[in-house]
């Protein structure tokens, strides 16, 4: 798990249960995309939250899930620092 933490004091992660993100302070917690399924069964990943694109489609949830986070480590998260 990666934590980007700001001059300022505010840290910016992709949220994983790996560390209790609790005991670093207050907590502002927003939904980086969306991964939802297709009516053909199919999966796509919405990154509009951060001002991604739409990705997919993925024949499992899994490989739209992977596809996510890796967009998000290499694209937005590094954007805090």
């Amino acid at each position: 798990m990666q934590i980007i933490v700001k001059p300022d004091g505010n840290a910016r992660c992709l949220y994983g249960e790996q560390i209790d993100l609790r005991c670093l302070g207050k907590l502002a917690i927003t939904r980086g995309s969306h991964v939802e399924a297709t009516p053909d069964g199919q999966w796509t990943v919405d990154l509009s939250p951060v001002g991604g694109p739409l990705q997919g489609p993925f024949a499992t949830r899994r490989n739209a899930l992977q596809s996510e986070e890796r967009w998000l480590e290499t694209r937005w998260l590094p954007v805090a620092s």
